[in-house]
C-alpha cells in the first residue's frame, strides 16, 4: 500500500510540475545567415555585397547579446571613355574586400511572431587586398586581423524579424557602421537573410 500511495504521489507531483517544467523550455536565442550590402564611403561611395552570419544568446524576453560576421567580396571597377572613334569600356579587379566582426548588446520587443529591435554593436572591420579566390581570401582576412588593416568598428542599427511558425523568420536590418581612420568613417549597412530560434 504504501508503494502504490508513493507512486501516486511522485505521479501527482509530475502530472502538477509538467505544465511549469514545459513553460521554461523557451528559446535559447538565434542565429542566421544574410546577405550583406556595404556601402564603403572612403571609396568614392562603392557598393560592396557578401555574406554573413549571426548568432544571438537570450539574456530574457527582451534582450540578447549577439555577434556578427561578414565577407564582402572583391570589387570590380568599370571605367569608360569616349575616344574620337568610339566608346571602350575597361574592368579593372581590385582584390579590395571588407571583413567585419561585431559583438554587442540587441534589444528586442519581445518573442512573438513580429520583432523589432535595435542593437549598438562594437568590433572590427579589416581591409585587405589580395587576387585569391573568396575562400582563400577569407581565411587571408581573418588571419590579417591582428596584424594587417584593422580598424575599430562601432555599429548602432536596428531592424525587423518576421517569424512564420516559432522557429523560422526573415530578418532585415540597417545601421551605419563607423570605423575609425582619421576619425569616423561612415559606412551604410544593410543585411537580410533567415533567422532561426532555437
Amino acid at each position: 500500500m504504501k508503494r502504490i500511495a508513493g507512486a501516486t504521489l511522485i505521479v501527482l507531483a509530475l502530472t502538477l510540475l509538467a505544465p511549469a517544467l514545459f513553460a521554461q523550455s523557451e528559446e535559447h536565442g538565434e542565429f542566421g545567415v544574410y546577405a550583406d550590402y556595404y556601402r564603403f564611403h572612403n571609396l568614392a561611395n562603392q557598393n560592396f555585397w557578401g555574406i554573413g552570419g549571426n548568432l544571438a544568446v537570450n539574456l530574457n524576453k527582451w534582450a540578447q547579446v549577439e555577434g556578427t560576421m561578414s565577407y564582402d567580396f572583391q570589387r570590380d571597377f568599370t571605367t569608360s571613355s569616349t575616344p574620337l572613334f568610339g566608346a571602350s569600356t575597361n574592368f579593372q579587379k581590385t582584390g579590395f574586400r571588407i571583413l567585419s566582426g561585431l559583438f554587442g548588446p540587441k534589444l528586442q520587443t519581445g518573442v512573438g511572431p513580429v520583432v523589432a529591435f535595435g542593437t549598438v554593436k562594437a568590433g572590427f572591420d579589416n581591409f585587405s587586398v589580395t587576387n585569391k579566390g573568396a575562400a582563400t581570401g577569407f581565411t587571408g582576412a581573418i588571419s590579417s586581423v591582428p596584424s594587417g588593416d584593422t580598424h575599430f568598428a562601432l555599429y548602432p542599427g536596428g531592424g525587423l524579424e518576421l517569424f512564420i511558425g516559432h522557429v523560422f523568420g526573415i530578418r532585415g536590418e540597417v545601421g551605419d557602421e563607423m570605423y575609425w581612420q582619421n576619425g569616423a568613417n561612415h559606412n551604410l549597412r544593410i543585411k537580410i537573410g533567415p533567422t532561426f530560434r532555437f
